[in-house]
């Protein structure tokens, strides 16, 4: 099957399709004694997704547990349609993400609040779950695999205050989520992502010293895909958080409204990226998973916070 990919250890990736891109937005399952999907992708992306579980032989009985680095729609969107697929899986999710996942209404709201019509092409509807079914996470947390293999849970906000990252304890692997960034790996670009409301850069560097402090074998991004350079890569992760920061800032004490701030910074970065330069697709992937707007507002709204 053309967008599932054997990275070792019972582990495969699931190009979810997202919006209709390749390598846009991957999901994980791990294979074994109870078997795990980490990450759905967008609700749209559901029925691919199941697709390629049945591909792996996995059938709606099977999975055991799906669990979320957090809950934006990316990531979580289609947890609900994932659910009903498979009535025996339990959904586990950081506590603070759990209720939104059980009742929608008000992140569907917000999203479409920025999003308008391009919600349902980009995301589609979260369809919520039942409340029995999902298992919250405090800051520490563990998911049994089967056969004495685990995911470890830790609490790694920064870039949302439910995010949570995974360890995997048998092949090492860390799922980032979004806590280290956006990874292209056709090009090797690493981008943060500092989306509104909840980007805080100390919390945000925070995580990332967590995460080496975790000495991962193997990080594995959900955007996308894994890479084996764990220390130069969150090394990578904090410069970038700290360069959009200080062009920000810089931004703002200079009085620039939000879409000014955005093409100085974009225009500041623009070198940073071979991705920019390169295919139509590639940039377009790019500014959608890691957007300028997006990333610059949500430090401007972390600036407006914290003392100057």
């Amino acid at each position: 099957m053309e967008n599932v990919r054997a990275l070792g250890n019972d582990i495969y990736e699931i190009d979810t399709r997202m919006a209709g891109y390749r390598g846009i937005t991957a999901g994980y399952l791990i294979l074994g004694d109870h078997p795990c999907l980490v990450e759905t992708g967008t609700s749209t992306s559901a029925p691919i997704v199941r697709d390629a579980l049945t591909h792996l032989g996995v059938g709606p009985a099977d999975l055991a547990t799906v669990v979320v680095t957090h809950i934006h729609l990316d990531h979580a969107g289609g947890v609900g349609d994932i659910a009903g697929f498979y009535p025996k899986a339990q959904i586990v999710v950081h506590e603070k993400g759990a209720r939104h996942l059980a009742d929608p209404a008000r992140l569907m709201a917000s999203a479409r609040m920025v999003y308008g019509d391009r919600l349902d092409t980009l995301f589609g509807t979260l369809s919520p779950t039942d409340a029995h079914r999902i298992r919250a996470l405090g800051d520490t947390g563990a998911i049994d695999l089967g056969g004495g293999r685990r995911l470890e849970s830790h609490h790694s906000p920064g870039h949302a205050k439910h995010h949570v990252g995974l360890v995997d304890t048998v092949s090492g692997d860390l799922y980032v989520g979004d806590a280290a960034g956006v990874y292209l790996p056709e090009t090797g670009d690493l981008r943060p992502a500092t989306p509104p409301p909840d980007f805080d850069l100390e919390t945000a560097l925070n995580s990332l010293s967590l995460f080496q402090a975790l000495a991962p074998q193997r990080l594995l991004f959900s955007h996308y895909g894994p890479v084996d350079a764990v220390r130069d890569t969150l090394d990578r992760s904090a410069e970038e958080l700290r360069v959009w920061v200080d062009l920000t800032r810089e931004a703002q004490a200079d009085g620039l409204d939000l879409d000014h701030a955005v093409a100085m910074v974009r225009e500041r970065t623009r070198t940073r990226y071979r991705a920019l330069d390169g295919d139509e697709e590639n940039r377009e992937r790019f500014e959608l998973l890691s957007g300028a707007e997006s990333n610059v507002a949500g430090i401007l709204h972390w600036l407006d916070r914290v003392p100057s």
